[in-house]
Formats: structure tokens, sequence, C-alpha cells
């Protein structure tokens, strides 16, 4: 599946979510699919979890954040021993 074809399904409304991006259809939000991966789910168990959620959509959130940090600098927050 084509980028653009991915990222179409993640879509910004100021009236659903606080406007916050979210995997069209649902009120899933990328923050909350990233932070349930960043925690160790399972893509297949997330999937088990919203029915109706499709693999794509959990791929649609990876690109969209990576897109969205693409343009970010980061400052170090410091030195690790």
């Amino acid at each position: 599946m084509k980028e653009q074809q991915l990222l179409e399904r993640i879509t910004l409304n100021p009236k659903v979510m606080a406007g916050k991006p979210v995997i069209r259809g649902t009120r899933l939000t990328v923050e909350y699919i990233l932070n349930l991966l960043a925690h160790g789910a399972t893509i297949s168990e997330i999937l088990e979890e919203y029915n109706g959620l499709t693999h794509e959509d959990i791929q649609a959130c990876l690109l969209f954040a990576t897109k969205a940090l693409a343009s970010t600098s980061f400052m170090p927050l410091g030195e690790s021993a």
C-alpha cells in the first residue's frame, strides 16, 4: 500500500478527540495506538481488542508518527553515563 493511501487512514477533526489524529472511522488516536505498542502490546493483540481495526491502520499510525517527527529537531536531555 502506498504512503498516501496509508496516511488517508488518519484524520484530524477538531470535533473528534480534541483534534488529535485518529484512525478514520474510530475514536482511536494515533497516540493511543503508539502507546500500546510502546508498552509491549503486539499488533495482533491490538487487532483482537479493537474489532474492525486492520494491520494497515496500525501501519498508518506508525507512518503518520514518522512523518510528524521528520521535521522536528530534538535537543538531547543530557549525556548518559
